[in-house]
């Protein structure tokens, strides 16, 4: 197995793999771009998220300064809005649904590393998957750990730390996060 297929996978994997390290070059270079645009330039910024994500529906909107690892592994619906600096580590994939928001300074990470010293020492890291569902809303600043989703119409209240997966339709606060109430 290369490097790239061990952390698409969930196994752990070594970063600094050259294939991984181009890759995220790739995209270092997109998001600059980006970042520099004219923010009235909307058909520049529509082709340069379209060069660097993996699918983006229509109508999909992403406010700069935005940041990611690799962005071919993001996928964001239709009508999903994406606020200013957000960071989307997507060693693994992020699924973003059909008009989910996402407040300014969400971070969306999917690497984690070992427990043990001695194989962090080494380098080695994992991924999985983040999946934001269909009208969900996150608030500005929220923090979504490796292997997390968030059901479809859920909210999560600004400033949280979602550490496990949240249901359909709740709203979700605090740090680790908690259901505050249904809906």
């Amino acid at each position: 197995m290369t490097e790239r297929e061990k952390m698409l996978s969930g196994a752990l994997y070594d970063a600094s793999d050259p294939a991984l390290a181009a890759a995220r070059v790739r995209a270092r270079r997109l998001t600059q771009r980006f970042n520099s645009l004219d923010p009235a330039d909307t058909v520049a910024i529509g082709a340069t998220m379209r060069e660097l994500l993996g699918e983006m529906g229509e109508g999909a909107w992403i406010e700069a300064p935005f940041y990611c690892d690799y962005g071919e592994q993001i996928r964001l619906g239709a009508r999903a809005f994406i606020n200013f600096g957000c960071i989307l580590l997507d060693c693994a994939a992020i699924e973003i649904g059909d008009d989910a928001q996402l407040g300014p300074g969400v971070q969306l990470l999917t690497s984690d590393h070992p427990r043990g010293a001695e194989e962090r020492a080494a380098g080695l890291e994992s991924a999985k998957p983040i999946t934001i569902g269909e009208g969900a809303w996150l608030g500005g600043g929220v923090i979504v750990l490796p292997g997390v989703e968030i059901g479809a119409g859920a909210i999560v209240g600004a400033g949280s730390v979602v550490t496990r997966s949240v249901e359909p339709r709740v709203t979700v606060a605090g740090n680790p996060c908690r259901v505050i109430s249904g809906r």
